[in-house]
């Protein structure tokens, strides 16, 4: 447990940080916690914390904020206010996991996530995270680099936060801006996925891990949602009871906050609609695998027609000469097997030829846009078509003068 005390600086008009109590009153009081100092101690924990902030938590939710389970919620009472968000453990953050864990995580297809609590009063900001939230962990950070500052300094290069709520805000933008890291791994594999969907040299078998990649984006998607939905009513607290929210004496203006919550939440609708667009990725490589593959089916059923349409005709001329007649037309004839031989090396060369001038064999497939062109051309029928003829061409341009040099020399005698 970690305790932050900010007021305002003696004589100038900026806030300060310290981590003991001041002789001027604090503006508010930070408490951050792990979940180590809650698990398994709830009630000492709930007395310590009401002995440094005098803030008694319901406990209903001290039980929210051991559920390591527990979805995205805001809560307000008259005392305070719970917010509860839920973060995606990225490869940056160093939570524990595994039987070395405090907690056992339920990854949901691969996806796991921790949850933040923020206790928030105008006076007290409670935190309770996990141990190697490197979001959170990056703000401590800056801040005992603050604290490393003399008082005169602390406003350098960064403006500290003035309240319980904009602290709360800044520490929630600190955790959204690492999803955007997570576009160009997630985009990588996306590429992977397509890559293996559309090669053509081996037949794709990895069906059930790419069920479980789409689902986790789908996850990603339901988190986002979550998310958008839990800072949708936090807005609306700001907005209908903001003096509820605000410090005691120097808070920043409504209006900010609100933009910094619309941030915050654009940050996550911006992560929504990636994964949104790389599941449809995703769905349209699958989409052109199955197209490909019935393509190639259907290839194979049109050799095997041309194929059977060939030696069809031979059949039915062995079928006939193999029945069980005595008397057959050139059946004794001593030519009649090169005869017949040549007739059907005939015939199965005219059916070759047919197939090839139709584009079935050996000339690849017409284009779609060819085909309709030369059936455009076929259905056009032009009815002078003797006028293209040049002699004709040729007298009707001479008559044509000749009638108009005569309507202009009658125009003339009139």
């Amino acid at each position: 447990m970690q305790i932050y005390h900010f007021f305002q600086h003696p004589s100038q008009p900026y806030i300060c940080v310290q981590q003991e109590a001041q002789q001027a009153e604090a503006e508010f009081i930070w408490v951050d916690c792990t979940r180590e100092d809650v698990v398994n101690r709830s009630e000492h924990w709930q007395q310590e914390i009401f002995q440094r902030t005098g803030l008694w938590l319901n406990e209903y939710h001290v039980r929210d904020i051991l559920n390591l389970e527990h979805p995205c919620v805001f809560d307000t009472l008259d005392d305070y206010d719970l917010l509860i968000f839920r973060k995606l453990i990225t490869p940056d953050d160093h939570v524990k996991t595994g039987e070395q864990a405090l907690e056992q995580h339920e990854p949901v297809f691969g996806l796991a996530t921790t949850p933040v609590s923020f206790i928030m009063t105008p006076q007290v900001l409670i935190t309770v995270r996990e141990q190697g939230n490197k979001a959170m962990e990056n703000y401590i950070a800056r801040i005992k680099t603050v604290l490393a500052r003399p008082l005169d300094e602390q406003n350098k290069p960064r403006k500290l936060a003035a309240s319980p709520l904009d602290l709360a805000l800044r520490l929630l933008n600190s955790m959204v801006d690492g999803y955007l890291d997570l576009r160009v791994p997630l985009t990588c594999r996306v590429q992977f996925w397509q890559q293996e969907l559309l090669q053509g040299h081996r037949r794709f078998t990895k069906w059930h891990q790419l069920l479980q990649e789409n689902m986790a984006f789908q996850q990603v998607e339901n988190l986002c949602e979550e998310q958008i939905e839990t800072l949708q009513e936090l807005r609306d607290e700001i907005v209908e009871n903001y003096p509820h929210l605000k410090g005691k004496k120097k808070a920043e203006r409504q209006e900010v906050m609100l933009l910094r919550v619309d941030d915050i939440a654009s940050h996550i609708e911006r992560i929504q609609k990636h994964t949104a667009r790389l599941r449809s990725a995703v769905q349209a490589a699958v989409d052109l695998h199955f197209s490909a593959v019935a393509n190639q089916t259907n290839e194979n059923m049109r050799i095997l027609a041309i194929i059977t349409a060939v030696f069809a005709p031979l059949t039915l001329l062995t079928g006939v000469y193999g029945m069980n007649f005595e008397f057959i037309p050139g059946l004794k004839s001593e030519s009649g097997f090169w005869i017949m031989l040549a007739i059907m090396l005939m015939t199965t060369a005219l059916l070759i030829y047919y197939f090839y001038r139709r584009h079935m064999v050996g000339r690849g497939e017409k284009s779609v846009i060819d085909m309709l062109a030369q059936q455009h051309e076929d259905q056009r029928m032009n009815l002078f078509w003797f006028m293209e003829y040049e002699p004709i061409k040729r007298t009707v341009k001479d008559t044509v003068k000749t009638t108009v040099k005569t309507v202009e020399k009658l125009a003339r005698l009139k």
